[in-house]
């Protein structure tokens, strides 16, 4: 929770930090200018976090903090913008610029390196699934359309943006990793470094499609959805696939129309499916179809 609030609030807080970290060094320290190299870290901290933007007007932010102390009160020389503290200000100022904007530039690069990835393997999940799907007619395009309704309801619930990029790679391979547990096995370790992006994705989604296999095992009439320590994803993944399965005719019985398979998972919903995803699952329905299909 924690490393999530600081994530998402990066920004200020780096912002808070550098304030009061001038006002501390220029009201307690007497050799400000020993201190002046410190700032290249938060500088590199807002380049790799908040991009080269951010970096560069964060490094000219710090730098015209110091100028304006420097030109008050002295910022550990004499007081005012004299040629000294021009010579030895006006060089930091620039390479700390320098420094963010290079920084923010190569973190740049390298998330859109990791997008394309991302991209290229969901790519290919797709291409997969939706083939071993052609083998069965009624089948097709069926985990596909769960993943993208899967994400909607996510997002509307406001999981992060692990939990839905899991979500989504569990809802592409649900139907192929309940059926065949060396499909979990096979992600669980498919990659050893889970610092990388990709792996911990493939790990996320295994973990679901784990749980996701016994769902139907454990809730109903006995087990209230809701007291059980499952994951939201796992819920969410759940409605999901109810919703577009009932939507498919099978040799038993006709298709539901969109709003019939709704009424049938509001039936089941607080015993068989997570009330909180239901009522995503009924606002994403209410949209216009090219609102839903974005």
């Amino acid at each position: 929770m924690i490393q999530q609030f600081v994530l998402k609030n990066f920004e200020r807080i780096l912002v808070v930090l550098l304030v009061a970290s001038l006002l501390v060094i220029n009201s307690l320290i007497d050799q400000k200018v020993a201190f002046l190299s410190f700032y290249y870290l938060p500088i590199i901290l807002a380049g790799f976090y908040g991009g080269r933007r951010f970096a560069f007007v964060s490094g000219l932010f710090v730098a015209a903090l110091v100028f304006f102390f420097q030109a008050v009160d002295g910022w550990g020389m004499e007081e005012g913008l004299t040629q000294a503290a021009a010579l030895t200000l006006v060089p930091w100022a620039g390479f700390l610029v320098v420094t963010g904007y290079v920084v923010g530039s190569l973190a740049e690069q390298r998330a859109a390196r990791v997008v394309d990835l991302k991209n290229a393997y969901l790519a290919t999940l797709e291409v997969l699934t939706y083939h071993i799907e052609s083998a069965e007619n009624n089948q097709e395009g069926h985990s596909t359309r769960v993943a993208e309704l899967a994400a909607a309801i996510g997002s509307e619930l406001k999981l992060s943006s692990v939990e839905l990029e899991n979500l989504r790679i569990a809802a592409l391979l649900h139907e192929v990793g309940t059926a065949d547990q060396r499909l979990l096995k096979l992600l669980s370790r498919s990659v050893t470094n889970e610092s990388l992006t990709v792996g911990r994705a493939l790990k996320g989604a295994a973990e679901i499609i784990a749980e996701y296999s016994h769902y139907y095992e454990i809730v109903g009439d006995d087990w209230d959805v809701e007291s059980l320590p499952m994951a939201i994803t796992v819920k969410v993944l759940a409605v999901a696939d109810a919703f577009e399965t009932l939507q498919m005719a099978t040799p038993v019985r006709p298709a539901f129309t969109r709003w019939s398979a709704l009424e049938e998972l509001e039936k089941g919903a607080g015993k068989t499916f997570a009330r909180e995803a239901v009522r995503a699952l009924r606002v994403i329905a209410g949209r216009p179809e090219a609102l839903r299909a974005s």
